[in-house]
């Protein structure tokens, strides 16, 4: 799962960061014609927080993750004139007509007591659905962005129904409009399941096999698949994305949830004409359960994949530089942010490069390829936690006690020997 790095000071400059658009050939490794980068050297330098992924040039790790954020061309021109990375627009499909929303369709979680105005926000769930908008409404958006930055990374997050010839449709439309990569929603958790879209896909290995086939025999361009976490083992969806020839993997979308429960009103939130219905959680209280689902997700690409080119783009509650610089310990080649951008604004991603750059400061790391999965490897069974433990008591155990038979005593290091087994 390793990605191309490349050295070179963080701008925000669209002219610094050219789009290497990358063929999909067919050949050994469906979907591959990577472009080479090699890394050097910047002693006197700012830690460099550029990224290639799958071929394509970013200035930061950092992507608006697709949903409101992304949602039309004058928030995703504000994306990209404060800095971010790349944008990740909110998901289109054929036929817009069939996405109606609800107002309202968001609520939060606050620590304390349920329903305080004045405790930090820890969650967020929504029930919103895809875009709303004509496809042809975000086709024509999609292309003046590609005209008036044509270097920075605009990636479609497509969805549609399992036929064949509606993917193929959406895919050709979105490419030639000009969009960089494709990030595939097999994993919104309410609403569109209901017409076998979304995480009905995503749970189903069967139908996710074929539908990615689908996708891969038609797109020219880097595909990542985004996973759901509301399915027992996330590295199964994970694995068959990859076989079927995705470039690379997003995860987590959110997290099937009931907000609570209104203790005056006894109706659900968020509440729409006196109903409501279990939505996607996010923000800060998923973060945790993010970080192990993309542990698992990476560990399985670092041994089945290793020797592939494949990305790893994480997604689940990042707010701080932290939060990101834990995800790219794990394996993460970008951090994706939405409900954080949401909460915060735009200018989030200015405060997210400069901590992340003093956490690379801190540890003398000059690029994010010289941390990248760094912490992987401290990952385990119980079982073998349970071994290693035991073994340390031991070892620890034999070193107070000492010489273990007269045998052992030796004349060099005789002193040594003795104080050994002194006790006080």
């Amino acid at each position: 799962m390793a990605s191309l790095g490349f050295a070179r000071q963080i701008s925000n400059s669209s002219a610094d960061f050219q789009v290497a658009r990358p063929g999909r050939s067919r050949s050994s490794c469906p979907g591959r014609n990577r472009v080479d980068f090699r890394v050097f050297a910047q002693s006197d330098a700012e830690p460099d927080l550029s990224v290639v992924v799958n071929g394509l040039k970013m200035p930061n790790p950092f992507v608006i993750g697709s949903g409101p954020p992304g949602t039309n061309y004058t928030v995703m021109k504000r994306a990209f004139d404060e800095g971010w990375g790349a944008v990740i627009a909110k998901t289109v499909s054929l036929d817009a007509a069939k996405v109606v929303n609800v107002t309202p369709r968001y609520a939060k979680l606050r620590a304390g007591a349920n329903g305080s105005a004045k405790g930090q926000i820890i969650g967020w769930q929504n029930i919103e659905l895809i875009s709303d908008r004509p496809l042809e409404t975000m086709l024509k958006e999609f292309k003046r962005l590609k005209e008036e930055y044509p270097n920075r990374i605009l990636i479609a997050s497509i969805m549609e129904e399992p036929v064949k010839e509606d993917w193929e449709e959406l895919i050709d439309r979105c490419e030639q409009v000009g969009v960089d990569a494709f990030e595939i929603n097999f994993s919104c958790p309410h609403g569109m399941p209901e017409r076998k879209m979304g995480a009905a896909v995503g749970q189903d290995c069967a139908l996710l096999e074929e539908v990615c086939g689908w996708i891969n025999a038609k797109a020219t361009i880097p595909v990542w698949a985004k996973m759901t976490p509301n399915i027992t083992d996330i590295t199964q969806p994970a694995r068959v994305s990859l076989q079927s020839g995705c470039e690379g993997v997003a995860a987590i979308n959110t997290i099937m949830s009931v907000m609570g429960i209104n203790l005056d009103t006894l109706r659900p939130e968020p509440c729409v004409e006196g109903y409501s219905t279990p939505g996607g959680y996010s923000s800060k209280a998923v973060h945790p359960i993010a970080l192990a689902k993309v542990m698992s997700i990476a560990k399985m690409m670092k041994t089945e994949f290793a020797d592939k080119e494949y990305s790893l783009s994480a997604i689940g509650g990042v707010e701080t530089g932290g939060d990101a610089a834990e995800f790219i310990l794990l394996g993460a080649n970008t951090v994706q942010v939405c409900t954080g951008v949401m909460m915060h604004g735009y200018g989030l991603v200015k405060t997210l490069c400069s901590e992340l750059q003093d956490f690379m400061k801190k540890h003398n790391f000059s690029s994010i390829e010289d941390f990248r999965g760094a912490s992987l490897e401290y990952f385990t069974t119980h079982t073998d936690l349970v071994r290693m433990q035991q073994e340390a008591i031991r070892e620890r155990k034999a070193i107070k006690k000492g010489l273990q038979s007269d045998k052992d005593w030796t004349g060099d290091g005789f002193v040594k020997e003795t104080e050994s087994m002194v006790s006080n």
